[in-house]
């Protein structure tokens, strides 16, 4: 993290199911750069979803990352108490516990109904977005009402080969450009929001020069070819995701 903060990253994103808010959480009180300007974000997990048991696991991250308040709380996956963790939620918003509140994997019509049966709407939907799954409809939704879209895996980490793509390399040729620039441009002109991943300083550096070029229309639709139109990664709709992530357990029947 200290690699990210001398490159300029400043947005971070971590979760409970992770099992490093601790080193998080140290590595944003020992920075040079003011908590201020540092945007983090943990997630809730399945296990932890319901009213009560949300507000505990909220007070339980940030026990273990030591700090006041957190910028970002999302809902980590779609399942669970989601409705009861989500009020919970709205409170801890409103006491200003946490600057912004929202939910990850959510498809369109989870959603909706999320919207539609709440006083406050998500403020950020964390969803796979890459050029290989480009979510069209569910960018469409969040814009309907007013969600901004954050991409997990905006370089749809690696698959099928994806900096080598003939398509992305001939655009990125053009621009002078590595073929992950040109993705997370078009991330950026789709007023996408991407946290790329990636442990090489360089490469850091690379992700955040995106910003003195811009991709033409028919670039953006060259790309737009990419979308094979579901996911490779994970079937947030299928019954047996639903199981193994509701079988993941990350600590015992009491928070600390």
């Amino acid at each position: 993290m200290g690699n990210a903060l001398e490159a300029g990253y400043r947005l971070f994103d971590t979760a409970a199911v992770y099992g490093n808010e601790e080193a998080v959480g140290s590595a944003v009180r020992s920075s040079y750069v003011p908590r201020k300007e540092i945007f983090l974000t943990t997630k809730l997990w399945v296990q932890d979803a319901g009213y009560d048991s949300t507000l505990k696991a909220f007070e339980a991250s940030l026990k273990r990352m030591k700090l006041e308040y957190l910028d970002l709380y999302l809902i980590h996956q779609p399942f669970g108490d989601i409705y009861g963790a989500w009020r919970a939620m709205e409170r801890l918003y409103r006491e200003g516990a946490v600057r912004a509140i929202g939910v990850s994997n959510f498809s369109p019509e989870r959603l909706v109904d999320l919207c539609m049966n709440h006083e406050l709407k998500p403020m950020v939907n964390q969803i796979e977005i890459h050029p290989f799954f480009q979510q069209g409809e569910a960018l469409r939704v969040m814009k309907d009402y007013g969600i901004v879209p954050q991409a997990w895996g905006p370089l749809s980490e690696a698959q099928r080969d994806i900096f080598h793509h003939k398509v992305l390399s001939r655009i990125a040729q053009k621009h002078g450009r590595t073929t992950a620039q040109i993705i997370l441009r078009r991330h950026y002109q789709r007023g996408v929001v991407t946290i790329p991943k990636t442990i090489h300083q360089n490469r850091m550096t690379e992700n955040l020069d995106i910003f003195d070029f811009t991709l033409t229309e028919k670039e953006m639709e060259s790309i737009g070819g990419m979308d094979i139109g579901h996911s490779e990664m994970i079937d947030h709709r299928c019954y047996y995701t639903a199981r193994q992530l509701n079988s993941v357990k990350i600590h015992g029947d009491m928070l600390p």
